[in-house]
């Protein structure tokens, strides 16, 4: 099949070089030279533009930063409407408010094109390794038929409901994993503050209750002091502030998210934003005046 990935960055490059892998006929455009080159040496075709990518292909892939790079990329001069044709599909794997999702899905529908939205979690590991959850919306005849193409980067494919159902669900994701990564950072902190290894607490909890994905992840980079950024700080900031605006939106209470957010921007502010998010957690190291490091 002829896809099209528009978006090459930390997790675009991996998705659309498994989607090669898989023996598709890839087109690719990125802001980014250096990004195109790369996967044009792994086999890929470049185009010029948002438009020629969409022209030259069956299903159009977008994998972009927030909601204004999506609207651009397909509602914008040269971008992917101008280049539809008939049978043009679009699989919008960015994390953007459910808002945007909604307005994008319906200027592609009256265009005569339809929309899915697939939102990722799983970070740069996941994205390599094709193992990324997705969360997906948008007609359910659609998401079946596209499914196939999904499941190359993949490991978990949910159908969530209709459009922007996807991108819902990935606040909560992002929600969830902001705020526990900052309470991980809290209570390993005043841990190490009383003098008990952080991994000895973490051997002591890891299979119990408190045990979890981000607490595996998160803490690790912390110990080994190797923040290199899978997810950056300033995306998380991105996906945060736009669960922020969805609750409030909707009149649902958000006092932790607010919290972190606050921490999250000072670490952006004091030069952090390029690292991964559990940056956050030296925010608590630098307060309490310790370090989350293995033997300490």
């Amino acid at each position: 099949m002829k896809i099209c990935f528009i978006g090459l960055g930390v997790m675009g490059r991996p998705m659309a070089k498994n989607l090669l892998k898989a023996g598709h006929e890839l087109h690719v455009f990125d802001v980014v030279p250096k990004a195109i080159a790369e996967l044009v040496e792994a086999g890929a075709i470049a185009e010029e533009n948002n438009k020629a990518v969409a022209a030259a292909s069956e299903v159009v892939i977008t994998m972009l930063p927030n909601s204004p790079h999506v609207k651009t990329a397909i509602l914008g001069a040269n971008g992917v409407l101008e280049g539809k044709h008939e049978g043009m599909k679009i699989i919008d794997m960015s994390s953007i408010a459910p808002l945007a999702t909604r307005e994008v899905g319906k200027a592609c529908a009256e265009a005569g094109v339809p929309m899915l939205e697939s939102p990722v979690s799983g970070g740069e590991i996941g994205a390599i390794n094709g193992t990324l959850a997705l969360m997906c919306g948008g007609e359910k005849a659609l998401f079946d038929e596209l499914s196939p193409i999904l499941e190359i980067m993949a490991g978990s494919i949910t159908y969530c409901g209709d459009l922007g159902a996807g991108n819902t669900t990935k606040l909560v994701n992002q929600h969830i994993i902001a705020v526990e990564t900052a309470m991980v950072a809290e209570a390993f902190v005043m841990g190490a503050k009383a003098g008990v290894k952080p991994e000895v607490v973490y051997n002591a909890i890891k299979n119990g209750y408190a045990g979890s994905k981000v607490l595996d992840g998160k803490l690790a980079m912390a110990m080994d002091r190797n923040f290199k950024a899978g997810f950056r700080l300033d995306l998380h900031i991105k996906d945060l502030n736009n669960a922020l605006e969805t609750g409030h939106a909707l009149g649902a209470p958000m006092p932790l998210a607010s919290l972190v957010m606050d921490e999250m921007k000072f670490m952006s502010a004091t030069g952090y934003g390029s690292e991964d998010s559990a940056v956050v957690m030296r925010y608590y190291e630098q307060i309490a005046g310790v370090e989350l490091t293995r033997g300490m």
